[in-house]
């Protein structure tokens, strides 16, 4: 059965249900091209209480099949989500299946709740709910450190949707190094229409240091007083450390976010800037209260806006959710 067919369910079929949180990228260094076309990071990634849900159900065919559903706030209708081998919750589940003998049909049921195409993963976090689900549905027996490894052939950011928290990401982001960071940072995230694709934000950002004569550090580096802040949990500390080389790009490409991020300046925020490849904006706020009566006055502005705090839980089975 291929993705997107109408599913047919075995006759009291089992089910697992993951969710995986989203994330944004507090610091962001980017390197220069490398050899093979992609760029070097160095990168901290904190998840955040926003999650994506993935039901995993036994099916009377074979393959892998997949349904979207949305929530909260998207900047993009899940119908443009695909449903077939190229959803990046499909291929998880493939590839655990070729290494796992107590597999069967499977179909997954995706509730969308982070921005798609945001920058902050939800792709990722997709394909780690579906990995997580799919390794109980089949009790393959994985570890967390096994599917992670699996995780790696999908993208940088699925494994870190597995382990959550905080972390250090290097190479191309998929070399993680957990960081300490446990009292919670509260932000407002503005989801936005503007239709910005990762190559082409890493494309721009070339172009403008090609223009600029800017001097690329071929291993950059995070500043070690981004953690020392996050470990505090000081949020007026970490406000003027916030960076991320992507956002000038982001910007050039799509300029309203720099409104955007004028109004939430304006109104309170501490900080604010690009996540990841945009177009999502994130807000550092001083506390939950702050973080809800900002994003209160941004939805009077016409934004989409979301309280959240990180760092989140990794891929985690919702209880009395396995059949």
């Amino acid at each position: 059965m291929g993705p997107g067919r109408t599913v047919d369910l075995r006759s009291g079929a089992r089910s697992v249900r993951v969710r995986a949180p989203g994330k944004i990228n507090v610091a962001l260094r980017v390197g220069p091209p490398r050899e093979d076309g992609y760029h070097g990071i160095a990168s901290v990634f904190l998840a955040v209480s926003l999650f994506e849900e993935v039901t995993a159900s036994e099916t009377s065919g074979d393959g892998v099949s997949v349904s979207v559903n949305g929530q909260g706030t998207l900047n993009l209708p899940p119908e443009s989500i695909p449903l077939d081998r190229t959803n990046l919750a499909v291929r998880a589940a493939e590839l655990l299946a070729e290494v796992s003998p107590g597999r069967t049909g499977v179909h997954l049921d995706i509730t969308k709740r982070v921005p798609i195409a945001g920058g902050m993963g939800g792709g990722s976090a997709d394909a780690a709910a579906a990995l997580l689900a799919c390794d109980a549905l089949w009790g393959s027996g994985f570890s967390r450190d096994e599917l992670a490894k699996i995780a790696v052939d999908l993208g940088a950011d699925v494994p870190f949707a597995l382990v959550g928290g905080t972390a250090v990401g290097l190479g191309v982001g998929d070399v993680l190094t957990p960081a300490i960071s446990k009292t919670p940072l509260h932000w407002v995230l503005v989801s936005s229409d503007y239709g910005l694709s990762t190559p082409e934000v890493y494309r721009r950002l070339d172009e403008i240091r090609l223009r600029d004569g800017v001097d690329v550090d071929p291993r950059p580096e995070i500043d070690p007083a981004v953690l020392g802040m996050m470990r505090a949990g000081d949020a007026l500390g970490l406000a003027p450390l916030l960076h991320n080389d992507l956002q000038q790009a982001a910007l050039e490409l799509a300029p309203g976010l720099g409104d955007i991020l004028e109004t939430g300046r304006d109104a309170g925020a501490l900080a604010g800037m690009v996540s990841g490849s945009g177009p999502t904006i994130a807000f550092l706020t001083r506390s939950s209260g702050q973080a809800v009566e900002l994003a209160a006055v941004l939805d009077a502005e016409g934004l989409q806006a979301l309280p959240v705090q990180g760092p989140a839980h990794g891929a985690r089975l919702v209880p009395d959710a396995a059949g």
